[in-house]
C-alpha cells in the first residue's frame, strides 16, 4: 500500500474499502485535532474552572439526565406513531382527514418549539384538565417531531415508483398487502438518514421543556449554574451528556442504513 492510501478511500460503490487499521488510524488523526483545538481553547481560559463545586451537585445532573431518556423515549415512540398516521392521513380518499393532516403538518412546522410548549401546556392542556407537566410535555414533543416526521414518511412512500404500485395491483395485492410487502421495505431505505436526524432533534428540544418547570437535564444544569455562579462547569456535561444520547442513536441508524442496503 502506497503512502496515498494511507489517506485516501474511494466513496464509489464496490470499491475496495481499506483495511481496518488504516480507518482507525484517520479516526485518530481527525479525534487528535479536535481535542487539540479543544484543549488550546480551554488553556487560554483567563480563570480556573471549578469541578469540585459541580461535583457537590452531581446527583442532580445524573437525574435530570434520566429524566431526559425516559421523556426523549416516550417522545420517540409516541412521534414515529403520529408520523406514520398522519404521513397514511395524507393519502387517504377521506378528504377531510387528508386536509386535517396537511393543516396539522403545516401550523406545526411553521411555528416554534417554544410557541407550542406555552400555548399547548397553559391554554391547551389546562382546558383539558391536563396538570401533569411531564405528561404534557411528552405530548409536546410527539406532536411536534411527529410533523416532520409525518413528511419524512411521506417523502419516502411518494418515492417507490407508480409502476410498482400498479404492479402489486395487478397481482392481486390489498392496500395493506402493498404497504407492507411493496412499499415500506423500499421506503425505509430513504427515510432512515433525516428520521435519524429527527430523532437526534428531537432528544435535544426536550430540553425547552424546562420552560414549563419539567425538572430534565437543562433544568437542572441551570438550577446549579444558579446554586454556584460556575456557568462553564454547570454546561459542559450538559453538552457532553447529550452527545452521550445522541451518538448511538446516528449509530445504530447507519447500521439499519446498511443492512437495508441493496443495489438498485
Amino acid at each position: 500500500m502506497n503512502r496515498q492510501r494511507y489517506f485516501t478511500a474511494s466513496n464509489d460503490p464496490g470499491a475496495p474499502q481499506p483495511p481496518t487499521w488504516v480507518k482507525a488510524f484517520n479516526f485518530g488523526l481527525a479525534l487528535l485535532a479536535v481535542a487539540l483545538v479543544l484543549y488550546y481553547s480551554f488553556a487560554r481560559l483567563a480563570f480556573q474552572l471549578e469541578w469540585p463545586v459541580i461535583y457537590d451537585y452531581r446527583w442532580k445532573l445524573l437525574s435530570g439526565w434520566g429524566l431526559t431518556i425516559a421523556i426523549s423515549a416516550a417522545a420517540l415512540v409516541c412521534s414515529s406513531v403520529i408520523g406514520l398516521f398522519f404521513a397514511l392521513a395524507q393519502r387517504s380518499e377521506f378528504l377531510p382527514l387528508r386536509y386535517f393532516s396537511k393543516i396539522y403538518v403545516e401550523a406545526i412546522r411553521g411555528t416554534p418549539l417554544l410557541a407550542q410548549i406555552l400555548i399547548f401546556f397553559y391554554v391547551v392542556a389546562d382546558a383539558f384538565g391536563l396538570r401533569d407537566r411531564y405528561t404534557a410535555g411528552v405530548l409536546i414533543l410527539s406532536f411536534f417531531s411527529g410533523a416532520y416526521i409525518t413528511e419524512i414518511f411521506r417523502a419516502g412512500i411518494e418515492s417507490v415508483g407508480k409502476s410498482q404500485l400498479e404492479s402489486a395491483r395487478a397481482i392481486g395485492l390489498t392496500r395493506a398487502q402493498t404497504y407492507r410487502y411493496v412499499i415500506f421495505p423500499q421506503a425505509i431505505r430513504q427515510i432512515l438518514p433525516p428520521l435519524a436526524g429527527q430523532f437526534v432533534s428531537l432528544v435535544k428540544d426536550s430540553s425547552l421543556l424546562s420552560i414549563i418547570g419539567v425538572s430534565e437535564f437543562t433544568w437542572q444544569a441551570e438550577s446549579i449554574n444558579a446554586l454556584t455562579y460556575r456557568t462553564l462547569e454547570s454546561y459542559i456535561p450538559l453538552a457532553a451528556g447529550y452527545l452521550i444520547l445522541t451518538l448511538p442513536i446516528s449509530m445504530w441508524t447507519r447500521h439499519l442504513e446498511r443492512r437495508h442496503a441493496y443495489d438498485t
